[in-house]
Order: structure tokens, then C-alpha cells, then sequence
């Protein structure tokens, strides 16, 4: 069964026909939100809320487009408004960040601790976008769209999130070479 399919059965009210949607896309979005949030554990209650608001609202959905970018706004809001509520919680001591890497090494030869440590240090807006363009693979236009953003916007905010991540890991991998160093 394909999405539009899929849509106009939940729109007739055949309610199993959501769990296709479910099934298709549960492990993309449980990616997407452990990007954004840090937290596997986080992350599957956003996408579980996100799910269930999203067959709320699969009612309004235009079935010209498509389904998953429509769905991953819904997850982003649910995700940052997590990450605003965490905030304003500011609870004590630090919580363990588990980002998932796809790859023992990126192309630059960068151990995987070492990605994953700048990663953990990045805001989660950073996270989410380096997680779609090189992750995921998105063009700048579906970045644009995915974000809600210009297309210039998305090269821009890239830029400077890539930036970003370059400085935490050279600060990482310094601190594992005095590390090293120093237990020598």
C-alpha cells in the first residue's frame, strides 16, 4: 500500500490502514528525533506523540504531497518544544547523550567517540541539520523544505553549523590527546 493510499483509508476511517505509515517511517523519524534531542529514550516518546498527533490531523493532510516531510514537522516542533521544556526544567546533574553514528569513521578518518562527543556538544539545531544534509543525504532544496526555510537560509545556517562542528572536534580530540598524554 502506498502513503496516498494509506491516507485516504485513515480518511474513510479504516484505522489499521495508519499503521502502514507507522511501520514505513518509525525508524527514519527515531533517527531524526535522536538527532534533534540527544536521547534515544526522548526521542521515542516524540515520535510516538508525533504519530499520534499526526493521525489527529491526517484529516486535514493534502495528499498531493507528500507524507514524511509533513510528518517530520510535526516531529521537529514536538522535539523542540521537549527541548524548550527541558530547559526551563534545568534539572540537576548532567544527562547521558547517545547519539547514533552511522559509521565507525567519517570520510576524514575521525574516530566515531570522537564524532559522537562534538555531536553531543552541538545545540540540537546543529545536530538536525548536519544529521539531514550528511546523514541523510538532503539536497539544500529539501532542506528548504524540510526546515520551512529559504534555500539560501539552509546554506547559511549549514556553514555555519559545519563550522561549528569542526571547532568541538578539534576541543574533543585535544582533550583526548591530553588525556593521553597526560596517563602516559
Amino acid at each position: 500500500m502506498d502513503d496516498s493510499t494509506a491516507i485516504q483509508k485513515c480518511k474513510a476511517g479504516e484505522t489499521e490502514a495508519f499503521s502502514h505509515l507507522v511501520r514505513k517511517y518509525q525508524v527514519e523519524a527515531i533517527g531524526h528525533a535522536v538527532a534533534i534531542l540527544g536521547s534515544l529514550e526522548d526521542a521515542l516518546d516524540a515520535v510516538q506523540d508525533t504519530f499520534l498527533d499526526a493521525y489527529q490531523a491526517v484529516g486535514r493532510f493534502d495528499v498531493s504531497r507528500r507524507f514524511y516531510p509533513w510528518l517530520y514537522t510535526i516531529l521537529r516542533n514536538r522535539c523542540f518544544e521537549m527541548l524548550a521544556s527541558r530547559r526551563k526544567q534545568a534539572a540537576a546533574g548532567a544527562e547521558v547523550v547517545e547519539i547514533l553514528v552511522h559509521t565507525a569513521k567519517d570520510s576524514c578518518g575521525v574516530a566515531a567517540s570522537v564524532v559522537d562527543a562534538a555531536l553531543r556538544e552541538l545545540a540540537a539545531e546543529d545536530r538536525e541539520l548536519l544529521t539531514l544534509k550528511h546523514l541523510d543525504g538532503l539536497s539544500y532544496d529539501e532542506l528548504a523544505e524540510r526546515l520551512g526555510i529559504p534555500a539560501g537560509t539552509v546554506m547559511s545556517r549549514l556553514y555555519y553549523a559545519r563550522k561549528r562542528f569542526r571547532e568541538k572536534v578539534l576541543t574533543v580530540q585535544e582533550t583526548i590527546d591530553f588525556r593521553e598524554n597526560d596517563d602516559g
